[in-house]
C-alpha cells in the first residue's frame, strides 16, 4: 500500500479509432492542454509545416496514417496521464490488440458523418473481452452526418454497449453552435478558427434560463430543451459503476481539428476514468498495491532515433516501483537484468526516469533480450497472460536484391519482426525466408523501412499459402510429418515447427490424418 498516492495519480489510456475518425488530431489537442506541445500540428495539410507529434515515423508522414504505436506522457490537473495513441488501419491491428493489454481505459472515436464502421467493432471486441472502460468521443461535428440520436442507436447495437450522453451538439456541419455539457450542467459555444482558450464556458444548471432564449433562436432554444428531456427520460442516469465495469460508455461530441468538446472530455475524463488495476497472472492475479515490482513488455520499437540504430522495449509497470539502476528479473530468460536509462516518452522525444509506478510506460534499451509477452518481476516466476501473437494470413518470400548487403538485411528482419508487427519464418533445414503478416499494408513498410534504415533492397514475391499454424506433438510423430511435409514446414525465430497450410481443406486433412499432432493458430502456447 505503500505506493497508493502514486498510483491514485495515474490514468493509463488509449486511443483507438477507424482510420481517419481524427485519433491522431485528437491525441495533439490533449497533448496541447497537457502543455505538453505548444502548437499542434496537422496529420495531412499542405499549409502546415509541421506534421502530429505522434506520427513521427517517415512513412507515417507521408502516408498521413498511423503505423505504430505511439506513447506520450502529460500532466494535467495534478493527474500523470499515459496516453497511447494506436493505429486504426486493420493491417496494423495486431499492434493495437497488444496496446489494448496495457492500458485501463479507451477513447474510442467514432467520425460523425460515417458513424461505426468495421474497424471499430472488431477493436470493441478486444474492449468487451476484458470489460475495459470506454468512453466515446463522437468527432467532426462541424461537418453535416447523422442525426445524433440515430447514432447513439447505432452505437448500441454495433458495438453491444449501453451508451449515456455527457455533451449534447446544438445543430451540427456549417449550422453547429455549440456543446452543452450534461455532466457539470455548462455551455460551450463554437466559433470556428477561434482558439481554445477563446471559448465561452457559461454555468447553465437550468435550461430554462433566460440565457437560452437570448443567445439561440427560438427553434434552436426549444430543440435543445425538447433534446435533453428526451435523454433524461430514454437514456439511463450516468453510473460510475457501471462505466467502470465496461458496461456502459459516456458519450461526448465534439470536433478535434477545430479544438471543441475536447476539454470537456478530457477534464471528465481524469476525473471518472479509473486508475491502474490489478492483473491476471499464471499463478495468481498480481495486485497493484503489492510492494514488488512487476511488469510485461507490450511493444518493441527498433531504430526509434534512425541516427542511433536503437532498440526500445516498451514496458508497462502493473505492481510496486520500478527503479532505475536496480536488478529484475527477466522471468523468461531466468537471468537478472537492470537498466541504466529508462524512458518516459513524448513520442519520439525521451526523458531519463529515475522511478515509475503502476500505470506508467517505460522505454528500456534493449540489446535483444525482450520479446512482446516477457515479464520482469523483483524475483517471483510467472508472467502477465493474455497478449496475443496472431496466426499470419499473406505470406511473402524474401529475395534479395544487393548480395553485399546479406547481414543488413538478416539483421533489419530479425528486428523488425522483433516488434510483432509481422512474423518470420526460415525454411527447416534451409535458409529460405518467408514474412507471414496479418495485412498488405506491413510488407510495404517493412521493405521501406528495410532500405531506409538498414540500406537493404528486397522484394517479396508471394506465396499461395493460406495459415500458419504451430505443431506439437510427439517427436517421432512431427519428424515423420516434417518427412513428407518438407516443402510446407518451416521454423518461426524462436526455432518451432510452423506448418503452412495451402488451403482450409489441406489443413482440415492433415488434422485428420494426423491425429497425434496438435495444430495452433495463435504462439501464446510456447509461453
Amino acid at each position: 500500500m505503500k505506493y497508493a498516492n502514486e498510483i491514485n495519480k495515474r490514468k493509463t489510456f488509449a486511443i483507438i479509432a477507424h482510420p481517419d475518425a481524427g485519433k491522431t488530431t485528437l491525441t495533439e489537442k490533449f497533448l496541447l492542454f497537457g502543455g505538453a506541445i505548444q502548437t499542434a500540428g496537422a496529420v495531412k495539410s499542405n499549409k502546415i509545416k509541421k506534421h502530429t507529434t505522434s506520427d513521427f515515423m517517415e512513412i507515417e508522414r507521408q502516408r498521413g496514417i498511423s503505423v505504430a504505436t505511439s506513447v506520450m506522457t502529460f500532466e494535467y490537473r495534478d493527474m500523470l496521464v499515459n496516453l497511447l495513441d494506436t493505429p486504426g488501419h486493420k493491417d496494423f491491428a495486431e499492434d493495437t490488440y497488444r496496446t489494448l493489454t496495457a492500458v485501463d481505459s479507451v477513447v474510442l472515436v467514432i467520425d460523425c458523418v460515417k458513424g461505426v464502421e468495421e474497424q471499430t467493432e472488431k477493436l470493441m471486441e478486444v474492449c468487451r473481452m476484458r470489460d475495459t472502460p470506454v468512453i466515446i468521443f463522437v468527432n467532426k461535428m462541424d461537418r453535416d452526418g447523422k442525426n445524433p440520436f440515430d447514432l447513439l442507436d447505432e452505437l448500441e447495437e454495433k458495438l453491444n454497449i449501453r451508451v449515456r450522453p455527457l455533451s449534447w451538439p446544438i445543430n451540427m456541419g456549417t449550422d453547429f453552435k455549440g456543446v452543452y455539457n450534461l455532466y457539470n450542467k455548462s455551455f460551450v459555444s463554437f466559433a470556428p478558427n477561434k482558439k481554445a482558450t477563446d471559448e465561452d464556458i457559461v454555468p447553465l444548471a437550468d435550461l430554462s434560463s433566460p440565457y437560452v432564449d437570448e443567445h439561440f433562436s427560438a427553434q434552436d432554444a426549444a430543440q435543445l430543451r425538447n433534446d435533453v428531456e428526451l435523454i433524461e427520460g430514454v437514456y439511463d442516469t450516468f453510473d460510475n459503476t457501471d462505466y467502470l465495469e465496461g458496461k456502459m460508455a459516456p458519450v461526448f461530441f465534439g470536433s478535434a481539428v477545430n479544438n471543441f468538446g475536447v476539454k470537456d472530455l478530457l477534464d471528465t475524463f481524469v476525473e471518472i476514468a479509473p486508475v491502474p488495476r490489478d492483473r491476471p497472472a499464471s499463478t495468481r492475479e498480481v495486485k497493484v498495491m503489492d510492494d514488488k515490482f512487476s511488469g510485461f513488455i507490450f511493444k518493441i520499437h527498433a531504430n526509434l532515433d534512425p541516427r542511433h540504430r536503437d532498440r526500445i522495449a516498451f514496458l508497462r509497470v502493473c505492481s510496486g516501483r520500478f527503479e532505475r539502476n536496480k536488478f529484475y528479473k527477466h522471468v523468461r530468460l531466468d537471468k537478472d537484468v537492470r537498466f541504466s536509462n529508462p524512458y518516459t516518452f513524448l513520442a519520439r522525444e525521451k526523458n531519463v526516469v529515475d522511478d515509475a509506478f503502476p500505470g506508467d510506460v517505460v522505454g528500456l534499451f534493449d540489446t535483444g533480450n525482450f520479446k512482446i509477452g516477457d515479464t520482469l518481476t523483483e524475483g517471483e516466476k510467472f508472467y502477465f497472460t493474455g497478449i496475443p501473437s496472431f496466426s499470419p494470413e499473406l505470406f511473402k518470400e524474401v529475395v534479395n536484391r544487393d548480395p553485399m548487403k546479406t547481414k543488413q538485411l538478416e539483421k533489419g528482419l530479425r528486428q523488425l519482426t522483433d516488434e510483432g508487427v509481422a512474423q518470420l519464418f526460415t525454411q527447416h533445414n534451409g535458409n529460405r525466408k518467408i514474412i507471414g503478416c496479418v495485412g498488405d499494408l506491413q510488407f510495404e513498410v517493412i521493405q521501406y523501412r528495410l532500405l531506409q534504415e538498414y540500406g537493404a533492397s528486397c522484394q517479396f514475391n508471394t506465396l499461395p499459402f493460406y495459415k500458419a499454424c504451430w505443431i506439437t506433438g510427439e517427436k517421432q510423430k512431427i519428424e515423420e510429418f516434417i518427412r513428407f511435409k518438407q516443402a510446407n514446414v518451416v521454423e518461426d525465430k524462436d526455432g518451432h515447427l510452423v506448418y503452412l497450410a495451402q488451403s482450409e481443406w489441406y489443413l482440415n486433412t492433415e488434422r485428420t490424418n494426423n491425429p497425434d499432432i496438435e495444430f495452433h493458430f495463435t504462439s501464446e502456447i510456447h509461453k
